[in-house]
């Protein structure tokens, strides 16, 4: 084990925007045995002050599902990938043909935009300052890195299983939200698993030597190309098919009993 690669939403921090005192000290434990450690997240970089608040973390953080390689030490981007305006209009055009009322919204290097109807009444305290204007091709200038869209009915699965079929050759399409019909595009083929390859060839590190965890869609490739790939007993029945591995739950710090048992077999040998 020389690389921990952990998502961050239900795998590590709960609803109540807190990680617990024994999964900090875990990866603490971690960090301390020279063990490098990479979050991995659907998050853009912006929203990255639960890691960088909570456990301390001054190092790599790969987000927007693969498309931003961020550095938190010199709060900068290191390396992104990013979506083309004409793609953008394609992919919501083939969307409006195929469902009532979706909403859209673009994530790029400089902000969030929406469009009016995306956001609900009830909005997370993390978008309550965002207003809604139309989107725009202008908006490429700042870097697009995910293309999100919306239904207010239904389920993620559901819309998913709909579009994908018609956009899966333009865009990568996933999800990772449990509880609302929102799908998370970005350019095609990245994912999560291609940019974590990429930082752990750029350190000599080989996925045999990764131990990643992840709870939903948007984690299945990096749980299947990490050596060690747990998903979490309380992720997304799709996580954890297609994961060799199980951590517990985690409300019962799945990964810092995961870590910690490793690092226990660690200082036996």
């Amino acid at each position: 084990m020389r690389l921990i690669a952990s998502d961050i939403d239900g795998t590590i921090l709960g609803h109540d925007g807190r990680i617990s005192p024994r999964t900090v000290a875990a990866f603490r434990d971690a960090a301390d045995a020279g063990i490098d450690i990479v979050f991995v997240t659907g998050r853009p970089p912006r929203w990255l002050d639960p890691i960088r608040e909570q456990i301390g973390h001054t190092g790599t953080v790969i987000c927007s599902n693969g498309a931003v390689t961020y550095s938190l030490e010199s709060e900068s981007v290191v390396a992104s990938h990013l979506l083309s305006w004409e793609t953008v209009a394609e992919v919501r055009a083939r969307i409006t043909d195929l469902v009532p009322e979706p909403y859209f919204a673009l994530e790029s290097l400089d902000g969030f935009h929406v469009e009016p109807g995306f956001l609900a009444r009830d909005r997370p305290a993390n978008v309550r300052d965002v207003v809604p204007a139309p989107l725009a091709p202008s908006m490429e200038d700042g870097g697009i890195i995910k293309m999100l869209s919306i239904l207010h009915s239904g389920t993620a699965d559901e819309f998913l299983e709909l579009v994908r079929p018609s956009i899966g050759r333009l865009i990568a399409v996933t999800h990772s939200a449990p509880d609302m019909a929102l799908l998370e595009m970005g350019p095609l083929g990245v994912n999560k698993a291609v940019t974590l390859a990429e930082y752990a060839a750029s350190k000599g590190i080989e996925a045999a030597d990764v131990l990643a965890f992840g709870d939903m869609p948007n984690d299945i490739e990096m749980l299947g190309w990490a050596g060690a790939g747990y998903a979490m007993a309380s992720g997304h029945p799709d996580a954890l098919a297609a994961a060799a591995m199980q951590a517990p739950r985690m409300v019962d710090d799945g990964v810092a009993q995961i870590i910690e048992q490793r690092l226990a077999a660690l200082h036996r040998t």
